[in-house]
C-alpha cells in the first residue's frame, strides 16, 4: 500500500526552479538598497546591519528548536575562517557597488561558480579536467569585457568585485567540507558570527545615525533579503538537485538589469551583456559536463 509523504529531493523540480528564482530577485534588491544607501553611509556600517541582522534573524529562528546545539560545531577553525571569507566577500561588494552600476556589479560575481572549480583542485583535491578549465578562461575572458582594463569603465571597484568573486569561492569550498560534519543551520550561523564581532569593534570609528525611521527600516531590511534568499537557494536545493537548478541563479541579472534601472537609471552598455553571456556560457559549460553520467 503506498502512502503519501514529503516529496523527495529531486520530485518537483519546478518548484526547486521557483524557490531559485525568487532567490535571484531578492539579491538583487538587497544590492540596490545597498548602493541606495551607500551615497550616506560608510560601507563598513552597511556591512554592520547586512550581518548583524542576518544573525539576529537565523537565532530567532533555529534557537527555539535547536538551542545551544545551533553553536556546536566539529571543525571551528573552518567555521571562522569561512565567516572571515563570507565577511570580506560582503565588504567588498558594498564597497565597489557605490561605484559601479548595479547590472554590471552582479556580472562581475558570476564569476564565483569558475572560480570554485579553480579552487577545488587545491583545496578539496577534486581533479580540473582541461574542459573546464577551458571554461574558466573564458569567463575569466568575459569578466575582462565587462570592466574593460584600460578604459575608462576599469576603475578600482572593478578589482573589488572580483576579490569579493573569489573570496565567495572560497567561503562556497569551505561550506562543502563542512556539510558532512554540521548542520547546516550552525554553517549558516557561524558564517555571519566571526563579521559581526568584527564589524561591532570597527563599528565605533564609522558610526554615523541613521537620517530617517526609512534609512533605519532600509538597513535593518538588508539582513532580511539576504537571509531569505539564501533560505530560499536551500529549499531550492531540497526540491531539485544542484546541477538543475545553479543556472537559473544567472536570472539575477534580469532583476540586477530592472533594479539598477528603476532605481539609477542605469542601462547596461553592449559590452556588459556581451561579457555576461561569456560568463554565463562558460558557467553553463562547467554545469553541463557535470550532469553527464561518468563513465564507469
Amino acid at each position: 500500500m503506498a502512502t503519501s509523504g514529503a516529496p523527495s529531493r529531486s520530485s518537483r523540480p519546478l518548484l526547486g526552479v521557483l524557490f531559485m528564482c525568487t532567490a535571484c530577485a531578492l539579491f538583487p534588491i538587497m544590492n540596490g538598497l545597498v548602493k541606495l544607501l551607500a551615497a550616506t553611509y560608510e560601507p563598513q556600517q552597511i556591512v554592520w546591519f547586512r550581518i548583524v541582522s542576518h544573525l539576529v534573524l537565523v537565532a530567532a529562528v533555529f534557537m527555539p528548536r535547536m538551542g545551544l546545539g545551533l553553536l556546536r560545531t566539529r571543525r571551528i577553525g573552518t567555521q571562522f575562517v569561512s565567516s572571515i571569507m563570507m565577511l570580506l566577500s560582503t565588504l567588498f561588494f558594498f564597497s565597489a557597488v557605490k561605484s559601479i552600476p548595479v547590472a554590471e556589479a552582479i556580472s562581475v560575481t558570476f564569476v564565483a561558480p569558475l572560480a570554485v572549480v579553480l579552487l577545488a583542485w587545491p583545496m578539496l583535491g577534486e581533479r580540473i579536467t582541461l574542459f573546464r578549465l577551458a571554461a574558466v578562461v573564458v569567463g575569466f575572458g568575459g569578466v575582462l569585457i565587462v570592466i574593460r582594463p584600460g578604459s575608462a569603465v576599469f576603475q578600482w571597484a572593478s578589482l573589488l568585485l572580483l576579490c569579493s568573486a573569489i573570496c565567495y569561492a572560497v567561503y562556497q569550498i569551505l561550506i562543502r567540507r563542512l556539510a558532512g560534519t554540521d548542520h547546516p543551520a550552525t554553517s549558516v550561523f557561524y558564517s555571519v558570527l566571526l563579521g559581526a564581532i568584527i564589524m561591532s569593534v570597527w563599528l565605533p570609528f564609522v558610526w554615523k545615525m541613521p537620517l530617517s525611521w526609512s534609512d533605519w527600516a532600509l538597513l535593518c531590511s538588508l539582513g532580511v533579503f539576504g537571509a531569505l534568499g539564501h533560505y530560499c537557494v536551500a529549499k531550492a536545493m531540497t526540491y531539485a538537485s544542484a546541477n538543475f537548478v545553479a543556472p537559473f541563479n544567472y536570472t539575477q541579472m534580469i532583476g540586477s538589469v530592472i533594479v539598477g534601472y528603476l532605481m539609477f537609471s542605469e542601462v547596461p552598455d553592449s559590452y556588459t551583456w556581451l561579457g555576461t553571456a561569456v560568463i554565463i556560457g562558460a558557467g553553463l559549460m562547467v554545469g553541463w559536463q557535470s550532469r553527464r553520467p561518468q563513465k564507469p
